[in-house]
């Protein structure tokens, strides 16, 4: 018999302080208007000092297993996506199983950026397929705000922090239908931080500090737009399926304008997409399951619905699931 994952239960963490557009034309050379119009961000939530994405992951992961109903010691494997990890090590996967007193089970990281979560939960997804795991979460979590210039406002502008979980267990039924991840570094340069701990944090920043995220904004929005619609179809041809039988599109939060794109390829009405850019802004891996667990807990998304996860990072990498809620 086939054994399929299904999602049991998501969760979802934003930190309390609140940085408003109105906010941040008091620290850089911006507006409100301009941030609206080219990006749909009205705020997004910031980590405070001392505040890490462990924090951030834990409160998630505790809400995603509750509403799972299921407990901590019933986890099996934890994989978290996160580009902001608290430590060089341990991985920031062990240290929310220390948080959540679970012990022994196979725990790690998974950094792909934006796309972050979507990886995360294919691997986890192949845990559960092959009988190595009976019960997963899966979070994507970040502190993105650590890696920004607050003086650039080609960034800053963009970017916020927060958290996302699912628990995905075994079924007899349908749930996670395919996953497709793929990436191609040739495309380093246009989305990265210069800096890292085998090169030093000192090396030469192309446009800035090697310690913040550095974009070549209208590259990554081409690429982004047309990878999108190239991912959709790769899914649906996977699936046999017709455009019309997606009933949801969960997209990551990056740009409105990104995300109307990816609808119209779909054909979809904006009313059948989970759109939360302007709330949170950009969160990187955790944005696609903020995005589900606002949509699941607010009653849009039913239970028996299709649902397809897109999303785009640096990298770069691209990524989708197609799964029945």
């Amino acid at each position: 018999m086939t054994t399929f994952a299904r999602i049991a239960g998501t969760g979802s963490y934003l930190p309390e302080k609140v940085l408003t557009n109105k906010d941040l034309e008091t620290m850089v050379d911006t507006s409100d208007q301009w941030i609206r119009e080219r990006t749909g961000i009205v705020k997004r939530h910031i980590a405070v000092d001392g505040q890490t994405t462990c924090d951030l992951a834990e409160q998630a992961a505790r809400r995603a297993i509750e509403a799972a109903g299921k407990k901590p010691e019933d986890i099996d494997l934890i994989v978290l996506a996160t580009t902001t990890p608290d430590k060089i090590f341990p991985s920031t996967a062990c240290l929310l199983q220390q948080r959540l007193d679970i012990h022994g089970c196979p725990a790690f990281d998974v950094q792909a950026v934006c796309t972050g979560f979507v990886y995360a939960l294919g691997v986890a997804e192949k845990f559960v397929r092959t009988g190595a795991a009976r019960c997963a979460l899966v979070v994507g979590a970040e502190t993105f705000s650590r890696v920004i210039d607050w003086t650039d406002r080609a960034t800053c502008v963009l970017f916020g922090d927060g958290a996302g979980a699912v628990v995905i267990e075994a079924s007899d039924e349908p749930g996670i239908l395919s996953t497709h991840l793929h990436a191609d570094g040739a495309y380093e340069k246009l989305l990265h931080v210069p800096g890292g701990v085998s090169r030093g944090f000192d090396v030469d920043g192309e446009d800035g500090d090697p310690r913040y995220t550095q974009m070549k904004g209208n590259e990554v929005f081409k690429m982004a737009v047309n990878t999108l619609g190239r991912i959709v179809d790769e899914t649906l041809k996977a699936n046999d399926m017709k455009k019309s039988e997606v009933d949801w599109l969960v997209p990551h939060q990056a740009n409105i304008r990104i995300i109307n794109a990816t609808a119209r390829k779909l054909s979809m009405s904006m009313d059948k997409v989970v759109v939360t850019v302007d709330q949170h802004g950009n969160t990187s891996a955790a944005s696609v399951p903020l995005a589900l667990d606002t949509a699941v807990r607010d009653g849009r998304i039913q239970r028996g619905e299709v649902l397809l996860l897109e999303a785009f990072g640096g990298g770069f990498t691209w990524g989708s699931v197609l799964l029945k809620y």
